[in-house]
């Protein structure tokens, strides 16, 4: 069972497995199609109470790479063997660390700093920033103020913090890591003596030097200040080092200053195509392609007004885009007239050279349906066109998801599955069926009876009970029926028939075949 994939495995309770029954999970539905509310997602979160630790895989062992304040206090410490960890403390909280969604966290708050803090500001290391406070905390009130501010902000992203302030980069972070304050500022010059009381550990040593420092007996930074500095001096706090900073991208944008405030239609249409043709020059030295461009028009009385298109793949076709404006110009009011325009493309990208057609035409080309894709987000709005593709689950409500127009939807798989699924599975009244393995003789929905003529089934679907403990239980079995009327409607079953706490044996419709 192991090698089926999660949403296949067979429950708990085909396995010889009982327990006391609990509510089925799919009797909560929404008002919106006959239910009496839906059943809450549960939500992931670290209890603050209980120690807490991030694991990751190196080589052929689990080791701790973060740990919670609680978990430090019971002696786990990153870079212990998870094992070992869960020896020591069992009520531990292990899960897996997300290094990319960590370093993707990092490079976001490093350009928020250099747009709002600092000219200066890179990531250091996979747990800090450094950011170049020279010249810039006077605008925040001081140094300490600028901390606090730190903090705060840091505090409502739900993260923890510590901030050093030092004259070198090597001594802010080892201070900032192994300093034990919140907040700790030093004079200048007096990182030595700072330095000095910290572990080796702190001077961003390779575990085979820190090995090397342990074997000789090297615990305390005062240790290494007697020996030759040399390329120790960075990592001692005692000389500068340059600091990469983060370099934010410069969205391109072109823009035009009319002598005259223009208004009619065919004039803006003008503008319009003069600035697209500037646009695509731009894109095409910076090698990029639109995916969302942004056209503000400045008015006489000082209102902008904007002027958004999107593209389903990155171009450079200038037609193309005049075409998508030229959907959209009803939208824009210029007024008493429009004074300047400008350009924007805040999101593309990397676009290289089009192969050019060939000069033999041949029928086993493929039509491009990005142009036609976005002329009907145009018309209709982006949330209108999509795709419907499988998703891994058995549930039929959470077997498929909509994914972007041009995406590939995957294989479907063969279960026979009605033209139309329901948002949420109906109530039926008055079915006469007979238990446990037949299809119902008569049903009622949305006020009329029907009389099945034929029907087909069951097929057993379980409920994913890896998701939540109130689904260890849920069984639905589904039958294809076809009525006096000739349509056909796909019905389920709460339960089984013969457990009790599979299900109430209420019946539902989710779908109509066409």
């Amino acid at each position: 069972m192991a090698q089926l994939p999660a949403h296949q495995r067979p429950p708990m309770r085909m396995l010889g497995r009982r327990s006391e029954p609990v509510d089925h999970p799919f009797k909560a539905m929404p008002p919106d199609e006959g239910g009496r509310g839906a059943v809450p997602m549960p939500v992931m979160a670290f209890r603050h109470d209980r120690p807490s630790v991030l694991i990751e895989r190196v080589g052929q062992r689990d080791l701790i790479r973060s740990a919670c304040p609680v978990a430090l206090s019971l002696g786990l410490t990153p870079g212990m063997v998870a094992a070992h960890a869960r020896a020591l403390v069992a009520d531990l909280d292990v899960r897996d660390a997300d290094p990319d969604g960590d370093k993707a966290w990092l490079d976001r708050l490093a350009l928020h700093g250099v747009t709002h803090w600092t000219p200066t500001a890179s990531v250091s290391g996979g747990d800090g920033l450094w950011l170049d406070l020279s010249g810039t905390t006077h605008l925040f009130g001081g140094e300490e103020r600028f901390c606090r501010r730190l903090l705060r902000f840091l505090q409502r992203l739900g993260f923890t913090a510590r901030v050093a302030i030092a004259g070198t980069p090597g001594a802010a972070h080892a201070l900032a890591r192994y300093g034990g304050r919140e907040i700790l500022m030093l004079d200048p010059g007096t990182e030595a003596s700072a330095l000095a009381e910290l572990p080796v550990a702190a001077l961003r040593l390779e575990a085979a030097a820190l090995t090397a420092a342990a074997r000789f007996g090297l615990e305390r930074v005062a240790d290494l200040i007697r020996l030759p500095r040399g390329p120790m001096a960075k990592r001692l706090g005692l000389a500068a080092e340059p600091i990469i900073p983060v370099v934010p991208f410069e969205a391109p944008q072109v823009s035009r200053r009319l002598l005259e405030p223009i208004g009619t239609p065919e004039s803006i249409t003008q503008v319009i195509a003069d600035l697209v043709d500037d646009m695509i020059t731009v894109l095409r030295e910076r090698g990029l392609g639109v995916r969302t461009a942004l056209l503000l028009a400045d008015r006489v009385d000082g209102e902008a007004q904007r002027i958004v298109i999107g593209a389903s793949r990155a171009t450079r076709d200038a037609k193309h885009l005049k075409r998508m404006f030229g959907l959209k110009l009803d939208r824009m009011e210029p007024g008493l007239g429009i004074e300047a325009m400008h350009l924007l493309v805040p999101h593309s990208e990397p676009l290289g050279a089009s192969p050019a057609g060939s000069l033999i035409e041949s029928d086993a080309a493929v039509t491009d349906l990005a142009p036609a894709i976005d002329q009907l987000v145009g018309r209709a709005g982006a949330a209108s066109v999509f795709r419907v593709a499988p998703n891994e689950s058995d549930v039929p409500e959470r077997a498929f998801r909509r994914v972007g127009p041009l995406d590939e939807p995957g294989c479907w798989p063969r279960w026979k599955r009605p033209v139309r699924v329901l948002r949420r599975p109906e109530h039926l009244t008055h079915v006469v069926a007979l238990l446990p393995d037949h299809a119902p003789r008569r049903f009622t929905w949305r006020g009329q009876a029907y009389r099945v003529t034929a029907g087909d089934g069951p097929e057993r679907v379980h409920g994913e009970w890896w998701r939540t403990d109130t689904e260890l239980w849920a069984v639905r079995d589904y039958f294809r029926v076809e009525v006096e009327s000739g349509e056909r409607f796909w019905l389920f079953r709460r339960g089984d028939g013969v457990e009790p706490e599979t299900g109430d044996l209420s019946w539902y419709i989710h779908g109509m075949f066409g």
